[in-house]
């Protein structure tokens, strides 16, 4: 198969920080929408590697630092900004996966192998926000949001009872569902069934909500998707089920709005369908359409926006992290992050 000049660029480029043409080649417009998102002269950065699987990215602000899940490691890592040092932020981490920040500015984590969703108070004690639904254990929550009313939304697709590599195995005792945690009650709620759900992400309005569907890791034939629902009742519930993407032969992992609505995806597994254009990030206009990819040398299982001006996208992306800023802006994900 032949080889596109971005994805060609990606896996032969040296990352070590060596010198980089402008524009990077590894940032490829497919729509000329993506052109107003290109910066011309920021290059793609591999900013650490080393990881076994990276996942979970969230961007503190008020601290200048950076933390993301190291899967299989049982860890969570931090890089500084303004050094670019990395260390281990926490160990263990129960195999968490997913990240975010609450509108309070507390961590939130998902955590596979104690199958349930935490929250880290500002004094560093770990809060239980959910562990079971309706007397059953969670299967292995994945990813993690949060809407402006302090609802927490999270998906449980049970990777990590599959597995000993990223938690235990252990069997589903639960259809695996979208999650909604009421900020009023802490009561657990059932939003939505799909048969894998990954990543999740809010449009920059809060009108709709949209899943990466992964069941085709384990169903083969099941469409590559991402599913998108419309959000009512002042945030309460999902109406109106429909896909958004087919996502090509590979999947969609994790991901992040823009400002502008478009969605930038995590992209993983093109190599399992001989698909080598399909790993790094995919980016959709909110109609759906693939307008641009960031092609990287390996898949890349999550992103968040970051930085001082939260122009700055930040891929975690197998055994490393990569970086690139790019002329859009992410939603911000607590109310101090303005």
């Amino acid at each position: 198969m032949a080889l596109k000049p971005g994805q060609l660029f990606a896996q032969e480029r040296p990352w070590d920080g060596s010198l980089v043409s402008y524009p990077d080649p590894a940032i490829e417009v497919i729509d000329e929408r993506f052109g107003a998102y290109r910066l011309a002269n920021a290059a793609v950065e591999r900013l650490a590697t080393g990881f076994r699987w990276a996942e979970g990215p969230v961007y503190f602000g008020d601290g200048g630092f950076l933390v993301w899940s190291d899967i299989p490691n049982n860890r969570q890592m931090r890089w500084l900004e303004d050094t670019g040092d990395v260390s281990v932020f926490r160990q263990a981490s129960n195999y968490s996966n997913g990240n975010t920040r609450d509108r309070e500015g507390r961590l939130l984590s998902c955590e596979h192998d104690t199958r349930r969703v935490t929250r880290t108070e500002h004094d560093g004690t770990i809060t239980v926000l959910a562990d079971e639904f309706e007397g059953k254990p969670l299967n292995a929550p994945n990813d993690v949001i949060v809407h402006p009313d302090g609802g927490i939304w999270f998906t449980d697709p049970g990777y990590g009872i599959l597995m000993h590599y990223e938690g235990h195995i252990a069997d589903f005792e639960l259809p695996e569902a979208v999650y909604r945690i009421d900020p009023g009650s802490g009561r657990l709620e059932k939003m939505a069934e799909v048969l894998k759900p990954n990543g999740i992400a809010f449009s920059p309005d809060y009108s709709r909500l949209y899943v990466s569907d992964t069941g085709g890791t384990h169903t083969p034939g099941h469409p590559h998707q991402i599913l998108v629902w419309d959000v009512v009742d002042d945030g309460t519930r999902l109406a109106n089920e429909r896909q958004f993407a087919e996502v090509g032969p590979g999947f969609i992992d994790g991901m992040a709005a823009d400002m502008d609505g478009n969605l930038w995806c995590g992209a993983v597994f093109g190599g399992l369908f001989d698909a080598e254009d399909h790993d790094g990030v995919h980016i959709y206009a909110d109609d759906g359409t693939l307008i641009g990819k960031i092609h990287l040398p390996e898949p890349c299982a999550n992103v968040c926006f970051g930085g001082r001006r939260r122009n700055r996208l930040f891929m975690t992306a197998s055994q490393s992290l990569y970086a690139v800023y790019v002329e859009t802006q992410g939603v911000a994900v607590w109310a101090g992050n303005t």
